[in-house]
């Protein structure tokens, strides 16, 4: 095939490594690495079908490299991309990409959902990044229920939204506890943990799995038995991109009644906003039921009170797994302050649930979920995360409505902790965010033109840094799946000293980050699985402990 050597030249010169075989610096790059996946795999595949090149079919490589990406910044014509895109058929596709990669000397990027913050599954946040392959695993979305064993396998390419319809599909009192945004990837989703709905009666998504299929470092395909106790330990909740490529999960289904209950009740600052929200960080995480979860979603808005002038307007989204009469008796003792009435409550299945908790009208059919299209368009955004230990007071909350009005299109999310996340231990897996927090904050700002990133980039760390005062301490703990560059950042754009991942790697994963960094030099020691923020090898043994004292 094909290509332009010019373009080829021009984009080497600006790469820092120089150490590549011959045929990665040839204008045949896509022409070698396509034999070369033809000779590693067992199932041909045409080059049309599964193969984008920024030089022979830009149209189709623009579209797929653009088709799940969320965030636009990652998207300019700045923005590095890969030589390739390579979207595998069959799980040996996805061994011989391995293989191929670690042959051609390239790096590997990999993407389940695209919905990255960062866009380190498929570009690069280095100043001068290094030539990179992108395996998108889109057409691996096989779902497999199985009822009887109240179990499903789910392939890393499938949607949250296609697991849940799949599991409807089979039984109405049977689900799945992971995230409200249905057009995520699964794959990616549970390495960082995985959050919903339901996480306050039966935990994390990542708690809920019982097997895997990954490939390794060496092009192996390893289930729990054969990748041992410690890898399978590391990848519910260690993070994206770091150990292998999830190939697919099996999870637990959970039951859920046939008929559970939902609500959305806006208030205003003008209708005691402020004091509504320092209640219900006193009741939502240890007061509430198990079975309802409440998160607020925190936007500006018109003020009614004073015309042309904008306001705080806080949401309160829940899902009771349970009928109205109950929820209304709970709230009445324990959150009379939001003054919930049946009016404010819609019963209904719990696959209709899932769609209203998303976002979408409700007269949005099941099978919208299908289409795994995300509720809002692409646009930039920048986000950051929290975890809050302790109530915030409403001094502290005015201070946070004054920084919030000051941005355009500024968002938060506050999520509910406590009931069955109080319970399961900090190490059970990596995700440590367990007993004692009241909830995570996501902090969002987003924005249309290009130029205007420096502005909305330098409010949200105005904002985060404000929040320091109310935040968890030692460390201040961030979530994995909100991944935020900002963390540990050096001058070169990312994350590329072992000790300044500690910094990151302390607020994702506290405690944990020392054993997950023990497990990668395990299974990775070459540290193929490698990003801005993948989880580091040791960089040196033999100290005697496992490199445990280089963590304090």
């Amino acid at each position: 095939m094909a290509s332009s050597l010019s373009a080829i030249v021009i984009s080497f010169l600006f790469i820092s490594l120089t150490s590549f075989p011959p045929w990665v610096l040839s204008v045949s790059f896509q022409d070698q690495f396509y034999k070369c996946i033809s000779l590693n795999s067992d199932a041909p595949i045409p080059f049309s079908a599964a193969f984008f090149s920024p030089t022979t079919n830009a149209s189709s490589f623009n579209s797929v490299l653009q088709s799940t990406a969320q965030n636009l910044r990652f998207l300019v014509p700045s923005a590095a991309k890969p030589l390739l895109i390579f979207t595998p058929l069959v799980e040996s596709h996805v061994q011989a990409a391995v293989i191929c990669t670690k042959e051609a000397g390239v790096q590997l990027r990999v993407r389940s959902g695209g919905h990255d913050y960062e866009g380190i599954s498929y570009t690069s946040g280095m100043k001068s990044p290094a030539p990179f392959v992108l395996i998108d695993l889109a057409k691996l979305r096989g779902v497999k229920v199985d009822v009887a064993d109240n179990s499903a396998w789910v392939q890393a390419g499938a949607t949250i939204g296609e697991v849940y319809y799949r599991i409807a599909q089979k039984s109405k009192v049977l689900g799945f506890p992971a995230g409200l945004c249905t057009s995520l990837g699964i794959g990616g989703h549970i390495t960082g943990g995985a959050y919903g709905p339901m996480m306050r009666r039966y935990g994390l998504g990542a708690d809920n799995v019982v097997d895997a299929r990954i490939v390794d470092a060496t092009g192996r395909v390893l289930d729990r038995a054969a990748m041992g106790e410690d890898f399978f330990w590391a990848i519910r909740g260690g993070g994206g991109g770091s150990f292998g490529i999830l190939l697919a999960w099996k999870i637990n289904l959970v039951p859920v009644p046939s008929t559970v209950t939902v609500f959305s009740v806006p208030r205003t600052l003008e209708q005691n906003a402020t004091t509504i929200l320092y209640k219900w960080q006193k009741v939502a995480a240890d007061k509430l039921d198990e079975d309802l979860f409440i998160r607020v979603l925190i936007s500006t808005a018109n003020s009614t009170a004073v015309k042309g002038k904008r306001t705080v307007q806080t949401t309160y989204n829940a899902l009771f797994l349970g009928k109205t009469e109950r929820l209304i008796q709970i709230m009445d003792k324990s959150f009379p302050e939001l003054g919930l009435t049946p009016k404010d409550c819609s019963e209904m299945s719990w696959i209709e649930s899932v769609i209203y908790i998303a976002g979408y009208p409700r007269t949005t059919p099941p099978e919208f979920l299908l289409q795994g299209k995300p509720l809002f368009p692409k646009t930039n955004f920048k986000a950051k995360s929290d975890f809050i230990r302790k109530p915030i007071p409403e001094k502290g909350l005015q201070g946070l409505w004054k920084i919030f009005l000051e941005e355009d299109s500024p968002f938060m999310i506050w999520n509910p902790y406590g009931g069955m996340m109080a319970k399961i231990p900090e190490s059970a897996i990596p995700f440590p965010h367990r007993k004692g927090v009241i909830c995570k904050i996501q902090y969002l700002t987003a924005w249309q033109m290009e130029g205007e990133k420096q502005k909305h980039v330098d409010w949200i760390r105005g904002l985060y840094d404000y929040m320091g005062a109310y935040a968890s301490t030692s460390p201040r703990e961030a979530y994995v799946n909100y991944r935020d560059l900002d963390l540990g950042m050096n001058n070169n754009g990312g994350n590329t000293s072992f000790f300044r991942s500690i910094v990151w790697g302390k607020k994702y994963f506290k405690k944990n980050f020392e054993r997950l960094v023990i497990v990668k030099t395990k299974v990775d020691p070459d540290n193929f699985f490698w990003h801005e923020q993948s989880i580091p090898v040791l960089p040196f043994k033999g100290n005697g402990d496992g490199g445990k004292t280089l963590f304090h």
